[in-house]
């Protein structure tokens, strides 16, 4: 099996690929634009394999994994063009989720237990 990559050393890939090309990273506008041609083309293989739209038989097979690749990939870019440590951003957003979202949905029994041992909550 593939040793996982941190964020971090995903980022630093990505950096290595894009800085042996003149044209390095695209504007952010450019970027954007990125980002949702491969939102779509995800949208689109999720359409095909699960909703009402099956794919015609002319079309090329693709794979859900190698589209969320593609997107992940554009992501990289664009923090990298901006140089937002991904690290960071996304410990920032599971901090604001765990806080304002700790209690939006039904929680699991066994997680509920966990959550109110770690509070320190008697039942």
């Amino acid at each position: 099996m593939k040793e996982s990559l941190t964020l971090a050393e995903a980022q630093n890939r990505v950096d290595r690929y894009i800085s042996q090309f003149k044209e390095g990273y695209f504007s952010p506008l450019a970027m954007i634009a990125r980002i949702a041609e491969e939102v779509g083309e995800l949208a689109r293989e999720v359409n095909h394999r699960y909703g009402e739209k099956p794919k015609k038989a002319s079309e090329a097979e693709s794979n859900m994994m190698e589209e969320l690749g593609d997107l992940f990939f554009v992501l990289i870019s664009f923090a990298n063009s901006l140089q937002i440590s991904l690290d960071e951003a996304f410990d920032m957003v599971m901090k604001k989720y765990e806080t304002r979202d700790a209690h939006r949905w039904t929680r699991k029994e066994s997680q509920t237990n966990e959550r109110d041992e770690e509070r320190g909550v008697e039942k």
